[in-house]
């Protein structure tokens, strides 16, 4: 007996709890709707104001749909994307409404076309079309994302291509850079043998003519100093005075004042006979 009175107390303090509680969350949730009904009523002539009331309907429940998906939407329309597609996204988590699931996919799948985020924009519009298949507009859209979703693509293709085509042409240009420096330095190494050959051959044919002169001495020495001799003769020649044309040689001009005193002295006995004579000489030349 003590046992079933004590059940039954248990019983009747759940049951209140859980009434407390479902109280509690009615409250809660009345007062959200109830900010977010003033927010609604601001959203189009004061956004700050009425931002502030859907904040304070989802203080007061955090998981309240009708102020996680109408905060969503006033961040698009004042351009905040990144904050719409936040709370959107909320919304279409926590929600159980294919209805409510529906919208918030389509708003998001619009915002992400104004990013041209066209590849995630189709994921969305998909989403919004399997739970509320019958949308025209939905459906519009989506095909609106995947044009642009195959034209991103092709242009991401293209520029791969391209930038694949000029990694192949620099990897190709720096191939034939190495094949020039490489036969330039062959060539290189190939002058350098050359021209170390060429000095010892040049060597070589100095050495044999040194040991040619070396040995014609040694066999020949008197020839080699009868050669010096007559070197040292015709040097000697060389630097004796040669006549040079129009002028007269020392022994043409010792021979000519030979004749001259002889001629003189002829002129000088003669003139001593004259005077012998008594004739008187002139000893002045006539002009």
């Amino acid at each position: 007996m003590r046992e079933l009175l004590t059940f039954f107390i248990l019983f009747i303090t759940l049951v209140s709890f859980s009434q407390e509680k479902d109280k509690e969350r009615l409250l809660a949730e009345k007062k959200a709707n109830n900010y977010v009904y003033e927010a609604n009523e601001l959203v189009d002539e004061d956004f700050v104001s009425a931002e502030m009331e859907y904040r304070k309907a989802l203080s007061k429940q955090s998981n309240n749909i009708a102020g996680l998906y109408n905060l969503g939407n006033s961040y698009y329309k004042s351009g905040n994307y990144e904050e719409a597609l936040y709370r959107l996204q909320q919304t279409a988590k926590l929600s159980n409404s294919k209805a409510e699931k529906h919208k918030a996919f389509h708003n998001m799948g619009n915002i992400l076309m104004k990013n041209n985020n066209c590849k995630e924009a189709v994921e969305a519009y998909k989403n919004a079309l399997r739970n509320n298949p019958s949308d025209d507009e939905t459906r519009y859209n989506l095909g609106l994302a995947q044009e642009c979703a195959k034209k991103q693509e092709d242009e991401n293709k293209d520029d791969k291509n391209k930038d694949d085509k000029e990694d192949k042409d620099n990897s190709e240009d720096k191939k034939d850079e190495n094949k020039e420096n490489k036969d330039d330095k062959d060539k290189g190494n190939e002058d350098n043998k050359d021209n170390e050959n060429k000095d010892d051959k040049k060597e070589n044919e100095e050495d044999k003519k040194d040991e040619g002169d070396k040995e014609d001495e040694k066999k020949n020495p008197e020839d080699k100093k009868d050669d010096k001799g007559k070197g040292d003769k015709d040097k000697e020649e060389k630097k004796q005075p040669q006549p040079q044309q129009g002028q007269l040689s020392p022994q043409q001009i010792k021979s000519l004042l030979e004749a001259m005193n002889n001629q003189e002295q002829k002129v000088q006995e003669k003139m001593n006979v004259e005077k012998q004579k008594g004739i008187k000489i002139k000893t002045e030349k006539d002009w």
